[in-house]
C-alpha cells in the first residue's frame, strides 16, 4: 500500500510540474539568421549594371547571376594588374639594387685592384717575379681581411686560408694558385719564373671578381 501511495503521489506531482505554464516543454522552432539587406544605393547601383550589362549577357547566353560573377572576377584581375604596372617597376627596382648590392659587398674597387696589378706588373718587367707574386698574395688576404675579417687571425697562414671552407671553390684555387708559389719562393728557395708569374695574376684576376656574401 505504502509503495502505490508513493507512486500516485510522484504522478500527481509530475503532472503538476507539467501543467506549470512558466516552464516550456515543447520544441522551439528554428531560429533563422537575419540577413542584412544592402544599402539603396549599392541597391540601386546594382541594378543599374544589370540594366546595363545583362543585355550582353544574355548575347553570349548567360543570364545575369552568371554573368555577374564573370564581371567581378574580370575586375578584380584587372585590379591586380593595374596594380601591377604601377607597383611592378618599383619592386623591381628594388630587386636589382639588392642583388647589385649583393654583387658588389666584396668584389675590390676596380682602380685599386688596377693600380696592384701595375705594381706587381712593373715588378714583374723587372724580373723579380717572386715579389711581384708575393704582392699579389699579400692584396688578396687584405681582400678577405677587409671583407671578413672573422675568418682570419693574426697567425693565419696562407696555406690555412686557401682552405677556408667559406671561401668558394674558385676563390680556394686561385688563392692556392698564389700561396703555393710564394711558399716556393720562399722556403724551397726556388726562383719564380715569368711561367709562374703569369700564373699567379691569372689566378689573381679570378680571385678578385670573387662574391663574398657577408
Amino acid at each position: 500500500m505504502a509503495g502505490a501511495a508513493a507512486a500516485q503521489s510522484a504522478a500527481s506531482d509530475w503532472e503538476a510540474v507539467r501543467g506549470a505554464t512558466d516552464i516550456q516543454y515543447a520544441p522551439l522552432a528554428p531560429v533563422k539568421p537575419v540577413q542584412a539587406e544592402a544599402p539603396e544605393w549599392l541597391q540601386a547601383f546594382g541594378h543599374l549594371l544589370e540594366a546595363i550589362f545583362a543585355p550582353i549577357g544574355q548575347l553570349l547566353g548567360m543570364s545575369w547571376p552568371i554573368f555577374s560573377n564573370v564581371l567581378i572576377a574580370l575586375a578584380i584581375l584587372l585590379a591586380l594588374f593595374v596594380l601591377w604596372r604601377i607597383f611592378g617597376p618599383v619592386i623591381a627596382g628594388l630587386r636589382n639594387r639588392a642583388e647589385a648590392e649583393e654583387a658588389e659587398s666584396w668584389v675590390p674597387v676596380e682602380a685599386e685592384a688596377l693600380a696592384l696589378l701595375e705594381d706587381a706588373d712593373r715588378l714583374a718587367r723587372e724580373g723579380r717575379f717572386a715579389e711581384a707574386t708575393h704582392l699579389l698574395l699579400r692584396r688578396s688576404v687584405g681582400q678577405i681581411r677587409d671583407a671578413r675579417p672573422d675568418w682570419l687571425h693574426p697567425a693565419s697562414t696562407a696555406r690555412e686560408i686557401s682552405a677556408l671552407p667559406m671561401l668558394p671553390d674558385s676563390g680556394r684555387e686561385a688563392f692556392a694558385t698564389i700561396a703555393t708559389r710564394v711558399e716556393r719562393s720562399r722556403f724551397a728557395l726556388r726562383d719564380l719564373d715569368a711561367g709562374d708569374w703569369s700564373a699567379a695574376r691569372e689566378a689573381y684576376a679570378r680571385f678578385a671578381r670573387i662574391e663574398l656574401r657577408a
